[in-house]
């Protein structure tokens, strides 16, 4: 199992969302994906993405600035 981390920071909707699904591609079953967003819409858009593609939100930590995703590929 793999960690990969993905820094979007400063990218508006709705690249966060493309990205982080275009990375997903690239990963093997049972890998991470640590998502790095300062865009407030990411909040609502990465959770669907996910929904759609059917990967596992295993955590999202906010702060002021930032929103971070931790993503387990299925």
């Amino acid at each position: 199992m793999a960690e990969t981390n993905l820094n979007l920071r400063g990218l508006k909707c709705p690249l966060p969302a493309l990205k982080t699904r275009k990375a997903l591609t690239r990963l093997a079953s049972g890998d991470e994906l640590v998502v790095e967003c300062t865009d407030p819409l990411a909040g609502v858009d990465i959770p669907n993405l996910l929904r759609e593609t059917g990967d596992a939100l295993l955590d999202t930590h906010r702060q002021p600035d930032l929103i971070v995703f931790r993503i387990r590929k299925k």
